[in-house]
């Protein structure tokens, strides 16, 4: 990395010229994937039964198994009839079949109990594009009087629509907050560094999930990650790097050497930091289902991204202006004369160290108590209050469920495969085994499709992926069927695979989670204490967030601010990508602190006198980032898809909680009371570390010697014009390895 640096920092114009091709090239050969996500990702394992199921039913039909299409009509002048309607939609190429009110059988719900309104529905072709006739239906028949174009394809599309929508309204709010934000917390051009690596990180990432959407299709929600994750971690980076710079130059001047001692420390930190973050996300892809997938490889790509474009812009950017980013810096060092002992950060750490114990404990109940709610989380599948309001589908998916009696598509799908000469009897015995396990269900005469073929469908009281739903899913998969072989679809099939999923796949997700960030962080800092301790306050500020996630959205609260549709329940796969994320930026500003902590350690210090000229120098530095961060990932909170913005809301609260609360007395208070154990690691894997670790040290870095009370007299007493800590009678140590 120095040598890197140096060569960008030595040659800056040539950098930024190469840097800013790059960003075209990415722009033009990555811009393009915000358009090519047509997936809205998969949340059923790609080999579950209920795939299977519509696999079977498609295979044997040529069509999809149930309608994907729904029209409703309503009185209205210029409205067509069911009749006019149905004829149009089956004239859409892609449509396979199409039932109005009108040719529908008796009992089929498709006219409202009112009389006034009905349905019209519609099937696909099994090779069809959905997309596209989705398309067609809402710029054809969808656009009549009295015609609200509704169903699962139709709901697909206008998601999709409305995400990039969403995003533009998130930039739209969030990119001035952020620019203000990065004024105050940089100072004068140095703000140029969090945008130039900014962009650069998005688009970056863009190009890179281009080349992955071509071998894996990618949901279109990612983006929403890679925009909110990319932003947010670029500042922190640069902001990081900005800091430590501006402090060598006050060591060092404006000499390639503070530049390379920047990089050999804050740099190394970067990407330490970036590590966490990626290996978090990444654990998301151990999951069968394609939307963790999606966001899985797009946050683990976009945090490598990230902290590669701010280390190539910040170097680049300290070779080409140097002492110009550090003026504002000296005013407000000569203006405040806050040495690195005197700073309020520093009078904090101490006053939580002098009774560690009770700070401690109080600090991890508090949060204990936030994190309650968590533990009384209901599991909810993605459903139509997911679907803005203003969205047709969203019309026709309430007006279904509030004026007709029937369903558009039934609750249970039953494909059912025979083999012998009774086969017909057979699917008929199992249909009276179906119907006797739940008298208020009504199960429909068998279909047969093909030859070995037929089609069960089963309606059940209350939502189709409701509670009496998913237990008769389980119900008749038990069902110990002679002369059949059977497979169950539809929306309670469908959520029950995926909690049987999650719960098969969720004790690796935690154990690559834990395991690979402790190994990241004993990496860094030697120790076995320190990680197992960071992985523990990670997961209560993980347990915060999700507090917060179901004190919010399960309970219903402030849907007229935030503008959502409660359905009595969080979805899980939230819950998942939040858990990862908010995981993650924890890690990201412990090791921020745990960095600046060892190194003062290293240089002689004392246990106590480390942490707190560790927090120091890291403590406005990480409260101005997370400020940021909750900004930029925040914004998903103006997203109009509920469960988007469930994830910003929960993971902006997770990174303030970490910042202002662990960071800021949970972390002392630990330190304190372990002192030297937090370092500890055996014997044998101390010389392990000293073979595969990290360390970084020189002659660069060097802290006065702390005297026998803790306190290091050349910091306060004897700083040169410059603002360096390191005055020319101090005595120095160098930097143990």
């Amino acid at each position: 990395m120095t040598s890197l640096t140096a060569s960008l920092a030595r040659r800056p114009r040539r950098s930024l010229l190469a840097l800013l091709l790059f960003v075209v090239l990415a722009g033009v050969l990555g811009g393009p994937v915000a358009g090519a996500l047509e997936n809205s990702g998969s949340f059923t394992p790609p080999d579950a039964d209920s795939v299977t199921a519509l696999d079977r039913i498609e295979a044997a039909t040529g069509r999809a198994a149930g309608p994907g299409v729904v029209l409703l009509l309503t009185p209205d002048e210029g409205a067509p009839s069911p009749d006019e309607a149905a004829a149009e939609l089956a004239a859409v190429p892609g449509m396979s079949e199409v039932v109005s009110s009108d040719d529908a059988p008796p009992g089929s719900g498709l006219v409202a109990t009112d009389g006034d309104s009905s349905l019209v529905v519609g099937t696909l072709d099994a090779d069809a594009d959905e997309e596209a006739v989705a398309q067609d239906v809402l710029d054809g028949i969808g656009s009549r009087d009295g015609v609200d174009a509704g169903g699962q394809e139709i709901a697909g599309l206008q998601i999709g629509e409305t995400v990039g929508k969403d995003l533009g309204r998130a930039e739209a709010l969030a990119l001035p907050l952020l620019l203000l934000l990065s004024f105050l917390f940089f100072g004068g051009r140095a703000m140029v560094l969090p945008l130039a690596a900014g962009g650069t990180a998005v688009l970056g990432t863009f190009l890179v999930l281009a080349g992955v959407n071509e071998v894996y299709g990618l949901s279109v929600f990612a983006l929403n990650l890679v925009i909110g994750l990319g932003l947010g971690l670029t500042i922190d980076y640069t902001l990081f790097l900005v800091t430590r710079y501006r402090e060598e130059v006050a060591r060092q001047g404006a000499t390639p050497a503070a530049i390379a001692t920047t990089m050999r420390t804050a740099g190394r930190t970067v990407v330490f930091s970036a590590a966490t973050v990626a290996v978090a996300l990444a654990t998301l892809t151990v999951f069968p289902l394609g939307f963790l997938v999606s966001m899985g490889i797009a946050g683990a790509v976009v945090a490598v991204v990230a902290a590669t474009a701010s280390i190539v812009v910040s170097a680049a950017m300290f070779g080409l202006w140097g002492e110009k980013l550090v003026r504002r810096s000296r005013r407000s060092a000569a203006r405040t004369g806050a040495p690195d002992d005197a700073g309020r950060w520093y009078r904090l750490s101490h006053a939580v160290m002098r009774r560690p114990g009770a700070v401690a404990v109080v600090t991890a109940v508090v949060m204990l108590g936030l994190a309650l709610p968590a533990l009384q989380a209901t599991w909810t599948p993605i459903d139509a209050t997911a679907i803005p309001t203003s969205q047709s589908a969203r019309t026709v998916s309430d007006a279904i469920a509030a004026d007709f009696s029937g369903r558009a598509d039934s609750a249970l799908t039953v494909a059912v495969a025979t083999d012998g000469p009774d086969g017909g009897a057979d699917v008929a015995a199992y249909a009276e085994q179906v119907a006797a396990l739940d008298p208020a269900a009504a199960v429909a005469d068998p279909v047969p499709l093909d030859a070995d073929t037929w089609q069960l469908d089963v309606e059940v009281p209350g939502e189709p992926s409701g509670p009496a739903a998913r237990e008769l899913v389980e119900q008749v998969r038990d069902l110990d069927a002679a002369g059949v072989q059977t497979w169950v679809a539809g929306p309670a099939a469908e959520f029950v695979d995926q909690q049987a999923a999650i719960a098969d796949r969720l004790p690796l997700a935690v154990a690559l989670l834990v395991g690979l960030t402790l190994l990241v962080l004993w990496l860094m800092t030697g120790s076995v204490v320190l990680p197992v301790k960071s992985v523990l306050m990670n997961a209560l500020t993980v347990g915060t967030a999700l507090g917060a996630l179901v004190f919010v959205y399960q309970a219903g609260r402030f849907t007229d601010v935030l503008g959502y549709t409660p359905n009595g329940g969080v979805e899980p796969t939230d819950f998942l990508v939040t858990s990862a994320l908010v995981f993650a930026l924890s890690t990201d500003y412990g090791v921020f602190l745990l960095g600046r902590i060892k190194e003062a350690r290293d240089s002689g210090l004392p246990e106590r006198e480390s942490v707190a000229v560790g927090l120091q120098r890291t403590g406005s530095v990480v409260t101005a980032a997370a400020i940021l961060l909750a900004v930029a990932i925040g914004a998903f909170a103006t997203s109009s898809i509920s469960f988007i913005q469930q994830i910003g809301v929960a993971t902006a609260v997770g990174v303030l909680v970490d910042a202002f609360i662990v960071r800021s007395l949970l972390v002392p208070a630990l330190m304190g009371l372990l002192g030297r154990w937090n370092w500890w690691a055996p014997l044998w894997l101390r010389r392990v570390h000293d073979r595969v670790g990290f360390a970084e040290g020189g002659q660069d870095d060097v802290l006065p010697q702390a005297d026998a009370t803790g306190a290091h007299p050349g910091l306060a007493s004897t700083r040169d014009q410059s603002g360096s800590d390191v005055g020319p009678d101090d005595e120095v140590v160098r930097a143990r390895p």
